[in-house]
């Protein structure tokens, strides 16, 4: 539903299982190294504690290497990328695990980040971020990171989008960011300068209530289902704008729609064509959002983010693109 579609999603963060260890063809994993003698018993010991060590920083590294690409099959890459690093090496030999393995996950998002420029440059229509499911009980390492903060990201430098995200959304000080991006403390001060100026221009900041923002959402998606004008009006905020993404396979607008009555109009005319489809309400981080589905397959997903009262939707953001929705979790459990 979203200028003939819409879009976004909730569940666990997914990412690549951490593979066991094979001896003397007797899988091992956790803690188990019974069996095994001598120097082979220390090398499973190790490989199992080298597994545990990453597991331990696996979501961490997820959702890090998410907020810089926007991609769940993109940061699924990544981790899996670190993994066969992190088991190459000496791990003894490294004294900070956590920090040896954030930066092996950020140089490796920098590198697919610049590798997406061009295609991204190409793309049609508005580019959005993967929906990322979460669950009720997963707790993210990083502060919420949403959809609409992600879409101001494209449009800075790779290495300002991972300061910022280092900085703003995982409290890292500049001097650690510095030893992580190979860069100077002064330089990396410039970085998140120019991206927080830039955030903050597009996007002022506020705290908007939760379950307060799940009700204006399902005031808009109600009125945008049963096609009432004066009800979205009511529903929206006058600057709200509105962001499809079919990527090219699906119709859907090639431009933002600005303003309340361009965008209320809108989705009075092609609201009531979603009414026979199945709503789910899932959970993105901070923002709710509707899941659309037909013989159990997702086919918008449609976040929405509030004004400052909390009681309007200022951005909707709608994605209708199928690659981008299959990976989405449709059987996961309304958490809010």
């Amino acid at each position: 539903m979203v200028a003939d579609a819409q879009v976004t999603s909730g569940a666990q963060v997914p990412g690549a299982q951490v593979p066991g260890v094979q001896v003397a063809g007797v899988q091992v994993s956790g803690a188990q190294v019974s069996g095994v003698q001598g120097s082979g018993q220390r090398a499973v010991g190790e490989r199992v504690s080298g597994e545990r060590v990453f597991g331990e920083h696996r979501n961490l590294l997820f959702t890090l290497a998410y907020d810089m690409l926007g991609s769940v099959a993109d940061a699924e890459d990544v981790v899996q990328d670190t993994w066969l690093r992190w088991a190459g090496v000496d791990q003894a030999r490294v004294e900070n695990p956590r920090a040896y393995l954030v930066r092996i996950a950020v140089r490796r998002s920098l590198e697919r980040l610049r590798s997406l420029r061009s295609a991204r440059e190409d793309y049609v229509g508005p580019w959005l971020p993967e929906p990322l499911v979460t669950s009720p009980d997963h707790v993210l390492d990083a502060d919420n990171v949403t959809t609409g903060l992600l879409v101001v990201l494209e449009t800075r430098t790779p290495l300002e989008r991972a300061a910022f995200v280092l900085r703003e959304a995982f409290g890292y000080e500049h001097a650690e960011i510095a030893r992580i991006l190979d860069r100077s403390p002064a330089a990396v001060r410039q970085l998140t300068h120019r991206a927080r100026e830039h955030v903050q221009a597009r996007r002022p900041r506020f705290a908007a209530d939760p379950r307060q923002a799940r009700l204006a959402a399902e005031r808009f998606v109600a009125a945008a289902l049963g096609g009432s004008l004066s009800e979205l009006i009511k529903a929206l905020a006058p600057d709200v704008t509105l962001w499809n993404d079919g990527g090219g396979q699906v119709r859907a607008a090639l431009r933002p729609v600005r303003g309340a009555d361009k965008v209320a109009r809108l989705f009075a005319r092609i609201g009531p064509r979603y009414a026979g489809l199945e709503p789910r309400w899932v959970s993105t981080g901070a923002a709710p959002t509707c899941l659309f589905l037909a013989d159990g397959v997702v086919r918008v997903a449609l976040t929405m983010e509030p004004d400052a009262t909390g009681t309007r939707v200022r951005e909707v953001y709608g994605l209708i693109n199928p690659d981008k929705l299959t990976h989405v979790p449709y059987g996961a459990p309304e958490p809010w």
